[in-house]
This record gives structure tokens, sequence and C-alpha cells, in this order.
């Protein structure tokens, strides 16, 4: 699957700031720091597309990312969407409330939500809010996908036990968690696995139609 354009298309704090629901969206939840930008940033093959920070809680927004792709020959267009961070502890309550309602919001009244990925650290057992977070998104009718970020801090020896663990705590699939390392715009290990099940649970409804090819 080609990349062939993406942008920032939206950052909402209320739903009426959301953009349509006319194409396909794939959010992403997870504990603050980790890795969510990063991620986008690696799909897209941008440094900068999303925001990252070494300090933790900075994503606060519902941050809506187009995406557009051609694989097989056919073009399609779907959205990426970085779902605020939780779990930052040096966060007032208020403001955990807020972001636990701001991505509530999102994932309940979401028409055009096709999946849901959780993104784990690949070196540290899921903590009780991620467990919380994969049972609402099996009990959801979603897959139920996790993606291991941080793999490159991790000696290869150890990646399959650690994703053994991973899957074991959540009650994973483990065929279905997928590391990947943590550096942005570089060719990384683990993604060319997450582009090809992108490239499968595109909808067909997410097709453009067939590429256009250019006159010479």
């Amino acid at each position: 699957m080609k990349i062939l354009e993406a942008s920032l298309e939206a950052m909402a704090v209320h739903s009426d700031q959301y953009p349509p629901e006319d194409v396909p969206e794939f959010a992403f939840a997870g504990r603050s720091n980790v890795g969510k930008s990063t991620f986008i940033n690696t799909f897209a093959g941008r440094k900068n597309l999303a925001y990252t920070s070494a300090s933790p809680g900075k994503t606060r927004t519902v941050n809506f990312y187009t995406v557009r792709v051609e694989d097989h020959e056919r073009r399609s267009t779907f959205r990426l969407v970085d779902l605020p961070g939780y779990g930052f502890a040096q966060a007032s309550k208020r403001a955990q409330d807020d972001w636990a309602k701001s991505i509530n919001r999102y994932l309940q009244t979401r028409q055009t939500l096709q999946e849901v990925f959780l993104l784990c650290d690949l070196r540290h057992d899921p903590t009780a809010q991620d467990r919380q977070m994969f049972r609402w998104i099996v009990e959801s009718g979603f897959s139920g996908y996790v993606i291991a970020t941080k793999a490159d801090k991790v000696p290869r020896s150890k990646r399959e036990a650690q994703k053994k663990a991973i899957a074991r705590v959540l009650g994973a699939n483990p065929a279905q968690v997928y590391p990947m390392a943590g550096r942005a715009a570089t060719k990384i290990e683990g993604m060319e696995p997450i582009m090809k099940l992108f490239g499968a649970l595109i909808a067909p409804e997410a097709s453009d139609g067939p590429a256009k090819s250019s006159c010479t």
C-alpha cells in the first residue's frame, strides 16, 4: 500500500468540530506517551504530521488525519484518528475527566468508525486502563488489534515473549499484536505487516476507483 497524501484535517474538542462522516475512520487509543503520534507519522511517512513531545499528555483534542492511498491499482481515502492519551498521572482530575469524556464522545457516536487500535508499550505489561480500553474495544464489536510500540528498545531475543505477555494480559489474540519500532519517517521494522493489515481493512466504500494512468 502506497501513501499518496496525508494531512491534518481537524483538531476537535467538541463533536460539532468533527469532520463530515464521509470516509472510514480508524482510531488509535493508548496511554500518554505510548507513541500514537509517532505511529501516525511513521504510517504516513512524515516527520511532523502529528506532533510528538517528550512531555506526556500533550494531545488533548481528537485529531483527524486524512490519508489517501493506492493499493493494488485502486485509490482509497480514510482517516486516522488520534484520541487523547489517558493515564497521565500529573494531570488534574478535571483534565483526566475531560479527556475521558472526549474519548467516549467520539467512540460512542462516530458512525464511520471501522476499527479501534490499542497502542501499548512493548517493554511493559498493559495497565489496568489498557485492559479496560481493550475490553471496551472487543465488547463493542471491534477486532482487538494491538500495536506494541517501542520495539526497538526491546532486544530481539525478547520481543516475541513480550508480545505474548501483552496478549496474555489483555486477553488478545497474539497474531493480532503488532510490534513496531519507535522512530518516525524511516523504514520502520514492523510497519510492513501493519500496512498489509490496513490494505485488507479498507472498506470497499473507501475506494476512489482505479488509479488513473498518466498520459505520455
